[in-house]
């Protein structure tokens, strides 16, 4: 497993982290997540995504206790904070008093005395993004927080948190997780080159589009035990189950075969070709699906195949318009 600098931080992650959105905390049982754990780090996996909200902070208490066995030092935990928590009023967004109080109940839930990498969920419109930066300029000078970033914020919204953060003398966020694959292109169009500017790294999710660039959706087929198949978990599932972006999404098997990968692996793989990308997260449900994507790491795609990836899937996608 190799690593990568987050931007241009001192903060190194696994090329390959996981995550524990809909798995760790739910899906999973907990004697399965400790397991899917212990095997991540014999494979030189040690950087572990998570939410406060992620099955409403069942899935921190569950990486926290798989966790406690290995040294602290020895890993990264990377968790969020933006959604609602609660119907309370203050329970939600970026306000200083949200992002301090879910600060404390994660690093209650997870079992440790901080948190290597905080991240703002999304945007908050109805916050100053000046109070944002500054709550996390204290959190870290309490050594609460190491480092913060974002998820899913637009190029200008993360140009103004790094110019705010100049202006104050304080932290400027570090990274930014965008949902990103070979069939979720947008943040090409300008998000990568603000970042790439401001040297903020990309700590990508979904790599594998909702699972379809495993090929398991081949022909239109919905698994019983699949997410497409859960009307409560499919609901981002749609556009990427078109009958061309699966179409699309057969032709790239010879590609993968003639790098001698799997689909999955080829996902993971072309994402790790930017070098923008810091770490990307995966979410496997068993043992097997984790053994698979790690080999992804250190893997470089021929110029061939890395072009006929761009005819098929041209970036940016109309997806992300």
């Amino acid at each position: 497993m190799e690593s990568r600098r987050v931007g241009r931080s001192g903060l190194k992650l696994s090329e390959i982290g996981l995550g524990s959105w809909l798995t760790i905390g739910s899906k999973i049982d907990p004697g399965e997540a400790r397991r899917m754990i212990e095997v991540a780090f014999d494979l030189g996996i040690y950087f572990f995504d998570t939410a406060d909200v992620y099955a409403t902070g069942a899935a921190e208490e569950a990486l926290g206790r798989a966790l406690r066995t290995f040294p602290r030092r020895h890993f990264v935990i990377a968790t969020k904070c933006f959604f609602p928590f609660s119907e309370r009023p203050n329970d939600r967004g970026l306000s200083r008093k949200h992002i301090v109080e879910s600060v404390d109940g994660s690093l209650r839930r997870l079992g440790t005395d901080y948190v290597d990498l905080h991240q703002c969920h999304r945007a908050d419109p109805d916050t100053p993004m000046e109070e944002t930066v500054r709550a996390y300029e204290d959190l870290i000078r309490q050594g609460k927080v190491l480092y913060w970033g974002v998820s899913e914020w637009r190029a200008e919204q993360i140009d103004r948190a790094c110019r705010i953060a100049d202006g104050t003398g304080g932290d400027r966020p570090i990274s930014n997780q965008p949902n990103y694959s070979i069939m979720r292109r947008g943040i090409e169009r300008e998000v990568l080159p603000v970042c790439d500017r401001e040297g903020v790294g990309q700590v990508v999710f979904s790599p594998l589009g909702q699972g379809v660039l495993t090929g398991k959706y081949a022909g239109g087929a919905r698994p019983a035990d699949s997410r497409a198949s859960d009307p409560k978990r499919n609901l981002w599932m749609n556009a990427y189950l078109e009958p061309d972006a699966l179409a699309r999404v057969d032709r790239l098997r010879p590609i993968a075969a003639r790098e001698g990968l799997t689909l999955a692996q080829l996902a993971v793989a072309w994402c790790l070709r930017e070098p923008g990308i810091s770490s990307v997260i995966v979410g496997a449900s068993s043992v097997a699906q984790l053994e698979e994507n790690v080999k992804a790491s250190g893997r470089r795609l021929s110029p061939e195949s890395l072009a006929e990836i761009d005819a098929l899937f041209p970036g940016p996608d109309p997806l992300d318009a």
